[in-house]
């Protein structure tokens, strides 16, 4: 097996809110939520994601227990390690998590929110994904479309998107996240595959999945084609130089010029010639 990966923060000088782990057998992705109001709490995205996927890959290692409950158990444990905040303050930190881990002969996966597995069953390719959250809050995300990235406009409507989001967070009629609450573990998308009819796995952010929407540049099976000829690295430096030649958003509408990119990729095949 191939083991490989990449990060990148959406600019230089600033700290990722993506974390991730991954060995032969798990991979674990966090893609933390960008806080546009205030949170409650005196840490951070970036603090909650680092200290959620330590807790989950640790509590993913155990193949006795799902991947759900591998998740809840980590959010139970991250929520107790700062009860100085307030962890029922709607815009708590959060994040979206995938997870994908070799249990004997079978590959499971667990998604929560918007991070994207992409499965290569020998010639079938699939990609899971929690899109709820973009079904949420569609006339601010509508409105900021139409703006250009970074104007003072689209600032206030995305203020006004975050809002509209949090409502909807971790509510039946909305979407779910990884927060304080270890019941939303319920509500991942999971599936079983059986590990002999997987050539190639990967699981990536939606800051490295925009090479697939909005950018359009590669298809699934040809980000998994980059990933197998050039590496994760390639792929998340294809998203930036296309993001690079629109730097307002116009021909490929989104919040933000950049974000945080990570992908991680699994083959079961030797390196290719």
């Amino acid at each position: 097996m191939r083991v490989s990966a990449a990060s990148e923060p959406s600019l230089p000088a600033k700290a990722s809110e993506d974390w991730y782990s991954a060995s032969e057998d798990l991979i674990v992705v966090l893609d933390g939520a960008t806080a546009r109001t205030e949170t409650g709490c005196v840490h951070g995205t970036a603090w909650y994601t680092t200290r959620l996927g330590l807790a989950l890959t640790q509590a993913a290692a155990d193949q006795s227990r799902s991947l759900p409950y591998a998740l809840a158990r980590a959010i139970e444990r991250v929520a107790a390690e700062h009860p100085e905040c307030d962890l029922t303050h709607p815009g708590t930190p959060s994040a979206a998590a995938g997870m994908l881990r070799i249990n004997n002969a079978a590959l499971e996966h667990a998604v929560l929110g918007d991070v994207t597995i992409v499965l290569d069953g020998r010639g079938a390719v699939q990609a899971f994904t929690d899109s709820r959250v973009e079904r949420t809050a569609r006339a601010q995300r509508d409105a900021a479309d139409r703006l250009p990235i970074d104007s003072p406009e689209k600032l206030a409507v995305l203020v006004e998107m975050k809002h509209a989001e949090l409502a909807a967070r971790n509510t039946p009629s909305g979407y779910w996240v990884a927060a304080s609450d270890p019941s939303v573990a319920e509500h991942a998308l999971v599936g079983e595959t059986s590990a002999g009819d997987v050539r190639r796995a990967a699981v990536l952010t939606d800051g490295a999945a925009r090479a697939v929407h909005p950018l359009a540049l590669l298809d699934w099976l040809g980000v998994l084609d980059l990933l197998d000829r050039r590496g994760p690295r390639a792929l998340v430096q294809l998203v930036r130089d296309a993001e690079a030649e629109d730097p307002a958003g116009a021909r490929w509408p989104r919040n933000k010029r950049s974000d945080d990119a990570t992908v991680v990729f699994w083959s079961f095949e030797p390196d290719p010639l």
